[in-house]
């Protein structure tokens, strides 16, 4: 079929590091091709170096047999490539055929737009990506897939030929993501070649052809989708063998119960919910995307309202009537999405970390003891192993892994005994992802109570010593030791009727 494009000796350095040491990458016309490392790997920089975001120092980009380097973006889009980012470029009060065509707009006499040509395009292109999208509400009401699509069609609207998918299943459902795969099939029958970026790994064998793997900088290695499998994949991108992902339960008798949330009930007409959260124990929450797990913890630290709810920390009732009391009670929440709700990204660690307890270094005058709090985040650096120059770094230049670290980092300086975390490990690569999970385990073993929301089945079959399962709102299951397995797991998760089981 032939290369597409071909990526040479591309090399690149940024104040004395070496961020790529002579990438190269093929990717043949109509194939989808992955490109995976841990953060940090490279992906990222050579991307912009592809699309002229940034410019490599050394190396050769061709592009349908030709020699580029372009010094823009726009260059890139004008000869047939297109980047869908994990963070979308969508403005969302427009609809979705004046993002399609914003900034290329097609225009009659006198400058007018032509709105009936771009809404004929903008259908053409929806029916050549098999999908519906109502083309005149504001893309913000779109659900998230919809969003995705608007962005490809954006691409194909410039007559994209190859299209570089950030992290596109990020933020979807199973199904939203299997309808993507469609999609991408679609566009490959159409001779329209693909980069997919994903930390996902069992989603490059269902819809790759061939995989390139960075590490450090490097290429690592480069197979055919058909020859290889998770394990050779995660041993190319971390360079040794992870013999298993997920550090032993815990297997001693279960502690006091720290929390015991009775009677919680969201709304008047809706399901109440009672479970037990113990001393060094994860307790996980598993069910469908929108079954209520995330809104439940929310619930119970007055982050959302509920028309009933009983709150005992260490068998005490307690009043938490917002997430200032729960902190104040020692429950802490490490939110889905932590670069908007769980980071303050232009902040130093530092500042982070000490962000909702900086009375604790409070010295004389009233002036905060600065030598002491940096010793304090230091050890606290050095105990959750942050990867980082000091204290002072900015967050925004960590890695995903890095930038999770800080945030427990904060509710453990907070002296948090109950910490939530919600969708922990998404957009991270499987290095960190092991890391996270050793550090949780090293907190129940100090007496750290958690619940895990997780929607990868696998890592809350893992992690968890007891399972709940949530189903339209309710609780219908808690699983413990050999009933905790996908097939019981998803036979409560996808019950149409409620099963009850006492608590």
């Amino acid at each position: 079929m032939g290369s597409l494009l071909r990526l040479k000796g591309i090399a690149k350095r940024y104040h004395g590091v070496q961020a790529l040491k002579g990438i190269d990458l093929a990717v043949e016309r109509g194939e989808i091709h992955a490109l995976l490392g841990e953060n940090g790997a490279g992906k990222s920089t050579l991307m912009k170096i592809l699309v002229g975001v940034e410019r490599p120092d050394a190396g050769t980009i061709e592009f349908d047999g030709q020699a580029r380097r372009f010094a823009t973006y726009h260059e890139a889009i004008s000869v047939g490539m297109g980047i869908v980012f994990q963070e979308f470029s969508l403005i969302p009060y427009l609809n979705a055929v004046e993002n399609i065509f914003l900034g290329h707009e097609q225009v009659g006499r006198f400058g007018l737009l032509r709105k009936k040509a771009m809404r004929a395009r903008a259908e053409a292109l929806c029916a050549r990506l098999g999908v519906m999208i109502d083309l005149d509400i504001p893309v913000h009401r779109l659900s998230v897939a919809q969003q995705q699509f608007v962005e490809i069609a954006k691409a194909l609207a410039l007559d994209a030929r190859l299209l570089i998918l950030d992290e596109p299943t990020a933020t979807l459902t199973p199904g939203e993501a299997e309808l993507l795969f469609d999609v991408m099939r679609q566009l490959k029958r159409q001779g329209v070649a693909m980069i997919f970026i994903s930390h996902h790994l069992e989603e490059i064998f269902q819809v790759c052809d061939r995989i390139t793997v960075l590490r450090d900088g490097a290429n690592a290695g480069a197979l055919d989708t058909d020859d290889g499998d998770i394990e050779r994949l995660v041993e190319m991108m971390v360079g040794r063998k992870l013999a298993c992902s997920f550090p032993p339960k815990s297997a001693g008798p279960r502690g006091k119960v720290v929390l015991d949330v009775r009677r919680l009930r969201r709304e008047r007409k809706g399901p109440s919910n009672s479970f037990t959260l113990h001393e060094g124990e994860i307790l996980g929450f598993a069910g469908l995307v929108g079954a209520g797990r995330t809104e439940l913890a929310l619930a119970v630290i007055g982050a959302l309202p509920s028309v009933e709810r009983e709150l005992w920390l260490h068998g005490e009732p307690v009043k938490v009537a917002d997430p200032a009391a729960a902190l104040a009670q020692g429950i802490g929440l490490l939110p889905e999405s932590r670069k908007s709700e769980g980071l303050v990204l232009d902040f130093s660690i530092r500042e982070n970390i000490s962000l909702n307890n900086l009375g604790k270094y409070e010295g004389a005058g009233r002036l905060i003891d600065r030598h002491r709090e940096h010793e304090s985040v230091r050890e606290l650096m050095k105990a959750l192993a942050i990867k980082a120059p000091g204290p002072e770094s900015r967050v925004i230049n960590l890695s995903g892994g890095n930038q999770q670290k800080v945030v427990i980092a904060r509710w453990v300086n907070h002296q948090c005994k109950v910490l939530i975390f919600d969708e922990p490990t998404r957009g991270i690569d499987v290095g960190a992802k092991a890391e996270i999970y050793a550090l949780m385990r090293k907190l129940t073993e100090k007496g750290y109570a958690i619940i895990l929301i997780s929607s990868e089945l696998p890592e809350i079959i893992g992690m968890s010593d007891r399972v709940a399962v949530f189903n339209k709102g309710a609780i219908v299951a808690t699983l413990e030791g050999g009933a905790i397995n996908p097939q019981e797991v998803m036979r409560h998760a996808t019950a149409s009727q409620r099963i009850e089981l006492a608590q």
